[in-house]
């Protein structure tokens, strides 16, 4: 198996390139600039080489946290939107196309849920962030001649990077607390297991369109900032209310104050096989 994968060097695209490797597939990175001969270029506005893999993971994109200013808004919309038509268009140009294109998106994709649970077949919410994932799948689903899957990822709970690099050291010093009223849902995944459900979406024969990659059983957000301060072995007694993070974040803050309700429908029933399949189990993992 030849694996191209946008985003190699980052969270998520570091732990699949692990994972495929351990596996004895080759991987091969994809960069704006390459450092070596086995990685190609990925650069917005040129069709992406992808002549000769057997599959593509497209991770690549620019990071949602900080400050929505409109150029910050507009890179991350533009990030997605003409890396993935770059990678769209290497496909429809490529001698040998791969067979399968699993596209990364976001569970943004639904908005704020409130306490309704959704699953894929849901229709886009509101937001920034909704219409940058509906812009971002359909650039994905051009592509023709290979298997389509978009994979819409939760809040990914993983050593050494992620939310987790910023929230243990608030969590560990005592200072964590429930963020607005913490009633808002919270769909998570673990790194292994989005690196595992990204690698068991390409061998899945049959499967196309979105898959919700986020774990069964969502929590609230004061039922995680409990589940933390537990697994830390430290209070959370300092609530940062909603006012606040509106007020220092701006329209960023609907990343903390919004409610993802997401359950994994095509996953639950296909049977991939978590190996974290609650929110304790991953934060106890994530912190010994």
């Amino acid at each position: 198996m030849r694996l191209g994968i946008t985003g190699a060097s980052g969270f998520i695209g570091g732990q699949v390139a692990r994972l495929a490797a351990a596996r004895g597939w080759e991987v091969v990175p994809f960069s704006r600039q390459p450092r070596d001969a086995r990685t190609r270029r990925l650069v917005p506005g040129e069709p992406a080489d992808v002549d000769g893999l057997d599959a593509v993971l497209h991770l690549a994109g620019e990071p949602v946290v900080g400050r929505w200013t409109p150029e910050k808004r507009r890179r991350i919309m533009d990030s997605r939107v003409m890396g993935t038509r770059s990678v769209a268009e290497g496909f429809a140009r490529a001698a040998h196309p791969p067979r399968v294109l699993v596209s990364s998106s976001g569970i943004g994709y639904y908005g704020d849920t409130g306490d309704r649970e959704v699953t894929e077949d849901a229709p886009p919410g509101r937001g920034f962030l909704a219409e940058v994932c509906r812009a971002w799948e359909r650039e994905a689903m051009e592509v023709r001649n290979a298997r389509v899957v978009i994979l819409r990822i939760g809040l990914v709970l993983g050593r050494g990077g992620g939310t987790m690099q910023r929230l243990l050291p608030v969590f560990r010093a005592g200072l964590g607390g429930r963020l607005g009223s913490g009633r808002q849902w919270m769909s998570c995944i673990h790194l292994d297991d989005i690196a595992g459900l990204a690698m068991w979406a390409i061998g899945q024969e049959g499967l196309v369109g979105p898959v919700n990659a986020v774990m069964p059983r969502p929590v609230t957000n004061a039922g995680f900032t409990r589940l933390l301060a537990r697994a830390v072995h430290r209070p959370a007694i300092l609530p940062a209310p909603a006012f606040v993070l509106r007020t220092l974040l701006g329209a960023m803050s609907s990343l903390l104050l919004d409610s993802s309700r997401v359950r994994p429908a095509v996953a639950e029933e296909r049977g991939y096989p978590y190996e974290f399949g609650n929110v304790e189990q991953a934060l106890d993992e994530v912190v010994r």
